[in-house]
């Protein structure tokens, strides 16, 4: 049990920090990962990054024998909190962190924690995904990038797809076929591997939103070590999804409680609503259809942010994640597409408008933001696939 009075000191301690430490133009709440690609490569965020990395604190949990912090649930709850209140961003994101990092620290070797795991924690090695291929997207097991295994490497040959920040990383964690005559979900292994060598090109794809998250990344004879082969050769289908319950945990994550004299604020909706279709005599939104429209995408998020931060709780001494993260990827990202296409339908055409002088920058954004999320229900996993996972691993149904 932790002491009430050690935590208070530690609050206190990192509050302070935390104010003195925090770049303004990194406390804002939260951004879209399209948009944290640019964020996370500004000065600001590199020096938050940096003053962050003295005290583990890009990785808070981590053991602090690899650069982390080591804090228990306790005290990574109190700087949570603390982040939160003044909206700061985290000091460090991305796939290092939230789906590679934790993949190696469960089923890495020793020797692979101590070359890969302090890169992470200092920002020092940017991560990206060699999953989907053209034709092996939601059926990833069909993947057809070889490995060939000679001496202490692999030629790697194949393309990959969607691969998230491929132009800005310089590794790559992989799945690729290294025994063609195997079985579909055998002969597959997991390897990490440099993106900077001559073997590797990237091509951004842009995207019906403007942005280009996304990318095409081909490979000619490129190399990954021997020794960076994680898990068992022609094993790694299971080190794979292992792999992508910690994407889908990543996502799970419980909001801090309001104070008990905290006065309820208007929802984005309800606001967004009430001035542009105005208010009935009675303070309501105006439009009868689109009130009760407001009202299930506010429940539905609220039961949604309520069952997370009870999981949350539940779990935070049970370790890593489990198949049940599916349930929050699949509910979650559902969630989001019909919340952007709600914001965007309140404004009505004002919500539809792509390049204009005369609308606002949040209009212009309502726009980009419904294209953007109309994709979030594929990327990750699509919804079919997590409600197979459910059906399978949650529910227990038969094949």
């Amino acid at each position: 049990m932790t002491d009430n009075t050690a935590l208070d000191t530690f609050r206190e301690e990192t509050r302070d920090w935390l104010e003195t430490n925090c770049p303004q133009e990194m406390r804002l709440g939260a951004v879209h990962f399209e948009d944290a690609y640019e964020i996370y490569r500004t000065d600001a965020a590199i020096e938050w990054r940096d003053r962050a990395y003295t005290r583990g604190w890009t990785a808070p949990t981590w053991p602090t024998e690899y650069g982390g912090g080591g804090l228990d649930t306790a005290h990574q709850k109190v700087l949570a909190e603390e982040m939160a209140r003044i909206k700061a961003l985290p000091a460090a994101t991305g796939m290092g962190l939230a789906m590679i990092g934790p993949t190696i620290l469960e089923m890495g070797t020793e020797e692979q924690r101590q070359r890969h795991i302090p890169k992470i924690i200092s920002g020092e090695a940017q991560w990206c995904q060699g999953y989907s291929e053209p034709g092996a997207g939601s059926d990833l097991a069909g993947l057809q990038t070889k490995a060939v295994l000679e001496g202490d490497q692999f030629i790697i040959n194949g393309q990959k797809i969607w691969t998230s920040g491929a132009q800005y990383a310089n590794w790559m964690f992989a799945l690729v076929r290294t025994d063609p005559s195997a079985p579909k979900h055998e002969g597959i292994s997991f390897v990490v591997l440099s993106m900077d060598q001559p073997g590797v090109t990237v091509k951004p794809i842009k995207l019906i939103s403007g942005s280009s998250p996304f990318c095409e990344t081909f490979f000619d004879n490129a190399i990954a070590k021997r020794e960076d082969l994680i898990g068992e050769l022609n094993q790694g289908w299971s080190v794979g999804k292992r792999l992508l319950q910690y994407e889908r945990n990543a996502t799970t994550r419980s909001k801090p409680k309001k104070k008990a004299n905290e006065k309820p604020k208007l929802n984005v909706y309800a606001s967004t609503a009430k001035q542009y279709l105005g208010e009935d005599g009675q303070g309501r939104i105006n439009d009868t259809d689109l009130r009760g429209d407001v009202l299930e995408q506010v429940m539905n998020e609220r039961a949604l942010s309520l069952t997370t931060t009870r999981v949350v709780e539940e779990s935070r001494s049970s370790g890593a994640p489990g198949a049940a993260t599916s349930i929050f990827k699949m509910v979650g990202s559902s969630l989001t597409k019909s919340g952007s296409e709600l914001k965007s339908r309140l404004r009505g055409t004002s919500g539809l408008v792509w390049e204009s002088n005369d609308f606002t920058a949040d209009e212009l954004e309502s726009t980009r933001g419904w294209l953007r999320d109309r994709a979030v229900t594929i990327y990750g996993g699509t919804n079919e696939v997590q409600q197979n996972i459910i059906a399978k691993r949650v529910l227990g149904l038969p094949d």
